[in-house]
C-alpha cells in the first residue's frame, strides 16, 4: 500500500516538474483556432519564389471566454507524415518543446478573435517535403494554450509540397560565365604574346 503510494507520489511529481518546465504536451491542448492556408492540395509551391497567404480565427462553438488568456498566436510550417518516415530529425513528440514536427517559423502576430491575415514568402532554407500549417496560441506568461492547424488531426488532408531551392543560383552561373569568358581572353592573350615574342626573335 505504502509502495503504491510513493508511486502515485513520485508520478504527480513528475508532472508537475514537467509542466515547471514548460514541456507542455500537444494531446493537452484545444483545437480553438480555425486556420486556413492559400495553397490547394498538393500544390506545389517553390522556395525563395512563391507566398503563403494565412487566415485565422476563433472557433464560435467553444465558450465565448475560452479565449480570455490568449496573447499571441505563432505559426509554423510543419512536416506532413509522408515526410516524416525514416527520419527521426522530424519525429513527431507529444511533448511540444521535443516535438521535431514544425520546424519552420511562418509568422507570429497578437492573437484577434477574427478577420485575422497574414502573407509568408517560402524561405530559401525550407527543404523540399510535403507540409501543413500549426499555429500554436500562448498566454502571457509564453505557454502554448491552444492551437488551429490547416490539416485534420491525422495529418491527411490539405497538405501541399515545397519544392527546395536548386543548389545552382543565378549568382554562381553569372560567375561561371565571367570566369570563363575571362579564361578565354587570357588563353588568346597568351598565344597572342607568345606568337609576337617569336616574330621578334626572327
Amino acid at each position: 500500500m505504502a509502495a503504491n503510494r510513493l508511486l502515485v507520489v513520485f508520478v504527480v511529481l513528475s508532472c508537475l516538474a514537467a509542466s515547471c518546465n514548460g514541456n507542455i504536451s500537444f494531446s493537452s491542448l484545444q483545437r480553438t483556432l480555425i486556420v486556413t492556408a492559400s495553397p490547394t492540395t498538393g500544390q506545389v509551391v517553390k522556395a525563395w519564389e512563391d507566398n503563403i497567404t494565412l487566415s485565422w480565427w476563433f472557433n464560435t462553438t467553444f465558450p465565448s471566454n475560452a479565449d480570455s488568456t490568449y496573447k499571441t498566436v505563432k505559426f509554423k510550417l510543419c512536416y506532413a507524415p509522408i515526410s516524416q518516415k525514416d527520419r527521426g530529425w522530424r519525429k513527431t513528440e507529444d511533448g511540444i518543446k521535443r516535438d521535431k514536427t514544425c520546424q519552420h517559423k511562418v509568422v507570429t502576430r497578437p492573437y484577434s478573435r477574427s478577420n485575422n491575415n497574414a502573407t509568408w514568402k517560402v524561405q530559401r532554407e525550407v527543404p523540399g517535403a510535403t507540409y501543413f500549417i500549426r499555429g500554436y496560441v500562448y498566454d502571457a506568461a509564453d505557454h502554448e494554450v491552444a492551437y488551429g492547424q490547416t490539416t485534420d488531426s491525422a495529418k491527411t488532408t490539405n497538405l501541399f509540397v515545397v519544392k527546395a531551392v536548386s543548389g545552382r543560383h543565378v549568382s554562381l552561373d553569372i560567375a561561371s560565365v565571367c570566369f570563363s569568358a575571362f579564361s578565354i581572353v587570357s588563353l588568346f592573350g597568351f598565344f597572342y604574346l607568345e606568337k609576337r615574342k617569336g616574330k621578334e626573335a626572327k
